[in-house]
This record gives C-alpha cells, structure tokens and sequence, in this order.
C-alpha cells in the first residue's frame, strides 16, 4: 500500500506547484502568499508519503485530498484535478490493502512451505 499512495502523493506534489504558479496569474493573489500555502501543501505530500502506513496516515491523505479539491475555488481546474487524484487515492488505498493481504498470504504459505520440507532431525 505504502509504494501505490507515496506515487500518488508524488504526483499530487507536482500538481500542487503547477497549479501555484497557475494561481500566479491571478491578480488578485499576493505571490508569498501563494507560495506559501502550495509550500505547505507540496511539503504535507511529501510528509506524507512517509507516514501513510502509520495510524492516522490514510486520514491525513484524505484530508489533503479534500483539501486539493477545495483549491479548486482559486484554481478551477483543481477541482477535476482534485477528484482525479481523489480517486486516485482511493485506489492506492484499496488496492494496496488487497497486495499487501496477499503478501502476507504468500509469505504465510512459503514459510509453511519450507517448515515441510525441511528435514526432521535424526533420532539417536
């Protein structure tokens, strides 16, 4: 799960700066202020790629992913761009859950596996 949601918390970093400089265009927008509020967004993706798999993390991801919608009232493209990575999400979370169940089954087969074909020792 941690590698399917960190590449869509990857993506989303460089959305979240394109559409900064999107926002640049707007005159009504002040440029630090701008830039600081992509800043702290690109730095929560990156975050988060780190603690997605920790308790609290795949809330954490839904809310910037609501988060990412709402920027959408400065920039309206991000509100598709917005529900894309949100489904996006939504697929890293539930598929991966799915590889990772099946990992631990494989994992759990190969050891029993190996536990039966190992040899029995040697009565003496």
């Amino acid at each position: 799960m941690r590698t399917l949601c960190a590449s869509t918390l990857i993506g989303e970093f460089f959305v979240v700066g394109f559409a900064a400089l999107v926002a640049m265009k707007d005159p009504d927008l002040a440029a630090p202020t701008v830039w600081t509020v992509s800043g702290i967004a690109m730095f929560l993706c990156l975050a988060l790629c780190g603690v997605v798999t920790r308790p609290g993390g795949i809330a954490l991801g839904w809310a910037l992913q609501i988060a990412l919608i709402a920027s959408g009232f400065v920039v309206p493209t991000m509100f598709f761009l917005g529900a894309v990575f949100a489904a996006l999400w939504w697929a890293s979370v539930h598929y991966g859950r799915k590889i990772d169940e099946a990992k631990a089954r494989f994992a759990a087969q190969s050891a029993q596996s190996a536990q039966a074909d190992s040899p029995a020792p040697d009565a003496v």
